[in-house]
């Protein structure tokens, strides 16, 4: 007999940007955008950390320090696939939001540009609060 109670669903969770503004505002979440670097380097979230899903590590994400994960792109579709790579691997769930930056534009929240893009380590994270929520 199986112990079903010990059985793991693993799961995509989409969330909208009213909700990723919510959380990053509250400093619940890490954010990290899988477009490339030059897309990055564009526009983006205040705080995301780039991966590029063309580089995707999963050994190169954030560690847990009790942040909601949220992996974002242009309008989804990468980081549907950087969520099935995390959802692949030991992760059980893997968050992403719902329509990417076209999503977060559409609520009109803050982005930022023109900045220089440095690889991620784990004392570079800096979450700063959204426009408006």
């Amino acid at each position: 007999m199986t112990d079903t109670a010990a059985w793991t669903e693993k799961r995509l969770i989409e969330i909208d940007a009213t909700t990723l503004c919510r959380w990053l505002s509250s400093d619940m979440a890490v954010l990290v955008d899988v477009r490339e670097e030059w897309e990055f380097a564009q526009d983006r979230i205040p705080g995301a950390i780039n991966l590029p899903l063309s580089k995707f590590d999963i050994r190169k994400l954030p560690a847990d320090d009790g942040r909601r994960l949220v992996l974002t792109c242009a309008v989804g579709r990468r980081s549907a696939q950087a969520a099935g790579i995390m959802l692949s691997t030991d992760y059980d769930r893997a968050t992403h939001l719902r329509g990417g930056m076209l999503a977060w534009d559409d609520a009109e929240f803050e982005t930022v540009s023109g900045e220089s893009v440095k690889e991620h380590t784990d004392t570079e994270i800096v979450i700063l609060p959204c426009a408006s929520a």
